[in-house]
């Protein structure tokens, strides 16, 4: 497996943090969720939605998903909250209400579209997930074409070009673009008020998660995987089902730290 390379900031000691409170940045599936076998098919728990809002009361501000999904998609499963948000692996950035930052939709990406579909209606199992700006290819139903479908995205990710790049995760592939990640967002966020001069805790569960966890190792944060697999996380939790119990806990008694991970 190769872990994912991120470029930062030279001058990203300057936002490194000043204060003992944390900024607690969240994943989605795989960490909030336990994965699904299909996209739409995940479950929060309803507990979830409300302790996070209280998490974000108690943190002034500073919680913010991290995710694949689209920010649109997070609002709907999160409803009636709306949490900042970084969707598409960071090709959007909504704060405060506010869209910092948004990729446009590369004009090849409507042709790759077109080849992903095509290559799922001759194939059972497989599972085109158009996001607009980014678009994936899942086998989770169909682990035997993985070879297949990686192959189809690698090719399809050279024939577009430097604008885009190919994000591999958990029977998952995705184009996205190229200056999108999830560790770039997290640097961002880290720059914007509630964020700024606390120290980041950033939480995920898979490939799609390293940049973030490089970007807040070298910030001085806590970087934490869930399950197993390789990883430059500094520390692990077991499963969602764990980290769930460390949330509601924490929001019962008003106060999350990073301590609240060990």
């Amino acid at each position: 497996m190769t872990l994912i390379e991120t470029e930062l900031p030279h001058d990203i000691r300057d936002i490194a943090p000043t204060e003992s409170e944390i900024a607690l940045f969240l994943d989605f599936d795989g960490t909030l969720v336990e994965i699904a076998p299909m996209p739409d098919a995940v479950h929060l728990d309803r507990q979830v939605a409300p302790a996070l809002e209280s998490l974000r009361a108690s943190l002034g501000g500073a919680l913010a998903l991290v995710s694949g999904r689209p920010v649109s998609f997070l609002d709907e499963v999160l409803a009636p909250y709306r949490f900042d948000a970084a969707g598409l692996h960071g090709a959007q950035i909504r704060v405060d209400g506010e869209i910092l930052s948004q990729s446009a939709v590369p004009e090849a990406m409507r042709e790759a579209t077109r080849d992903l579909v095509r290559f799922a209606n001759s194939h059972v199992g497989i599972i085109v997930e158009d996001k607009r700006i980014s678009i994936a290819l899942h086998w989770r139903l169909a682990p035997t074409l993985k070879d297949e479908a990686l192959e189809l995205m690698r090719n399809v990710a050279a024939r577009m070009g430097p604008a885009i790049r190919l994000q591999e995760g958990k029977s998952v592939a995705e184009l996205v673009p190229a200056g999108a990640s999830k560790g770039g967002a997290i640097v961002q966020l880290m720059q914007a008020a509630p964020y700024a001069g606390r120290r980041p805790v950033f939480i995920g569960d898979d490939i799609t998660d390293e940049a973030g966890f490089e970007a807040v190792n070298a910030l001085g944060g806590l970087s934490i995987r869930i399950g197993d697999g390789e990883t430059c996380a500094a520390h692990r939790i077991a499963s969602p089902t764990a980290l769930r119990t460390i949330l509601l806990t924490a929001a019962e008694h008003g106060r999350l730290t990073a301590s609240s991970f060990s």
